[in-house]
């Protein structure tokens, strides 16, 4: 599942060339992704963390709520140190940034299909599934933040006003404003518009 379409067909052709492996659906939204995975039942699947709809992380929760045994691979431009561990606790099998070289994704691919965790050895530093070590992964302001504030703060950075999110995310106003003033605090950010300029950063580059 990929809300970009040049990188979606791109991650198609590459899976296809493998012989032994064969992408069976794609999807840019996470409704639909689910309904699909339930009638195609994969033995994989690709997931982003940005996906119209709701966050991949939700969608991980779901499908892990309906599926126990299907695999699941996020492939991501966000940075792998703060979404890896999150991915795992959500019921993921892995985590791979979209930079990474096509065989090195194939490789997780084959990995995560053949019943192991794929993270990069500085994030997984001794951990186990579910039980990244906090400490081995550097401490920023934005690993403070709930999976929920994640969001809101990714929503907030593709261009979403605050109505626009309470509605996708089925929140009153109210919430929605106040998770953003909490947002704020823990980025020790300024104003209304310091957060939106770090949002807008960071959801177009993965940094901030």
């Amino acid at each position: 599942m990929e809300d970009h379409p040049v990188f979606r067909q791109g991650l198609v052709q590459m899976v296809n060339a493998e012989k032994d492996l064969t992408v069976c659906g794609q999807a840019s939204e996470a409704d639909p992704a689910l309904k699909d995975i339930t009638r195609l039942a994969p033995d994989l699947v690709l997931v982003d963390i940005s996906l119209a709809g709701k966050s991949g992380l939700d969608l991980i929760k779901e499908l892990r709520a309906v599926n126990r045994k299907v695999k699941i691979l996020v492939v991501s431009m966000h940075d792998e140190a703060l979404y890896a561990d999150r991915v795992l606790r959500a019921g993921g099998d892995g985590y791979i940034m979209k930079q990474e070289d096509p065989d090195e994704i194939i490789h997780a691919i084959r990995d995560v299909l053949g019943g192991h965790i794929y993270v990069s050895e500085e994030v997984l530093a001794g951990g186990s599934k579910g039980t990244l070590s906090a400490s081995k992964i550097k401490n920023r302001p934005l690993d403070q933040l709930t999976d929920s504030e994640l969001e809101i703060l990714e929503l907030l950075g593709r261009g979403k006003s605050n109505q626009e999110i309470a509605r996708q995310l089925d929140l009153n106003l109210a919430t929605v404003t106040a998770n953003c003033a909490l947002i704020k605090k823990r980025l020790n950010l300024k104003s209304a518009n310091a957060l939106l300029r770090y949002a807008v950063c960071w959801a177009e580059t993965g940094e901030a």
